[in-house]
């Protein structure tokens, strides 16, 4: 979620009930009601466990121990499922946590990628749904859910001091960032982890060295990545520049 108060899932279209169901094995032991957040919660631990390829009404059933056919009532289809994953994500990340009400706004942002960065390693197989999930959903169509950061992150930069447009630019080159940030962090470097030396541990020995001299000579670097590093380093940049921006009213967008 992205304000102070933080709740347990979506908001939207979220039907709190339906009615408990008796168990069919022995002793008729009673379930918990389904609700469309409860449905997604199960979806979001099954790509967790097994990976996107895995998600499907039928794999979902067996996890909630339902029907399949009965989750049809909170997901229309898979593509509804991924869209709430997304959303179930995105509305669990915090940009204004409680006492940010004086903080400075670049620190805010600062705290909100190394939120946004701790939650997405959480599920990481969801982040591609991240990026493509948008691509087949106009921006009034999204849920209400995963447009909540784009509206808080809108609010800082306009309290900032950008205009309309500028913030709608600084809201791109912030997530924009993270998103890169958070791609390149959960590449799979290591594919040989007991060699001692660094290029044979990256496989970068399988690279023409004629072809790829730069990058097989950053092994030793790429083996020690700090992701948390990595990302104050980049969002110190992206938050310098948008000052500049700001303080430069003639070259900022308006």
């Amino acid at each position: 979620m992205v304000s102070a108060n933080r709740h347990d899932g979506p908001t939207v279209n979220d039907e709190p009930g339906g009615t408990s169901v008796q168990g069919t094995g022995g002793g008729g032991k009673r379930r918990s009601p389904l609700s469309r957040t409860t449905v997604l919660r199960a979806a979001l631990e099954l790509v967790d466990t097994d990976g996107l390829e895995a998600l499907s009404m039928r794999r979902l059933g067996q996890r909630l121990d339902r029907d399949p056919m009965a989750l049809y009532r909170y997901a229309a289809n898979r593509d509804a499922l991924l869209d709430g994953l997304t959303e179930l994500l995105l509305d669990q990340w915090v940009i204004a946590a409680a006492g940010d009400a004086d903080t400075a706004w670049q620190d805010q942002l600062r705290r909100a990628a190394h939120r946004f960065r701790a939650l997405v390693l959480k599920h990481p197989h969801v982040v591609p749904l991240l990026v493509t999930r948008p691509l087949s959903t106009p921006l009034g169509l999204r849920p209400l859910g995963a447009l909540r950061p784009l509206e808080q992150l809108l609010a800082v930069f306009t309290r900032a001091g950008f205009g309309p447009s500028g913030a709608l630019h600084a809201y791109r080159a912030y997530y924009g960032f993270l998103i890169g940030h958070v791609i390149n962090e959960l590449e799979e470097f290591v594919v040989n982890a007991d060699e001692d030396d660094a290029g044979l541990r990256l496989g970068l020995d399988r690279l023409p060295e004629s072809d790829f001299p730069h990058l097989r000579s950053l092994a030793s670097q790429l083996l020690d990545y700090d992701g948390e590093a990595e990302l104050d380093q980049g969002i110190t940049i992206v938050l310098q520049g948008l000052q500049a921006q700001l303080e430069s009213p003639a070259r900022a967008p308006h």
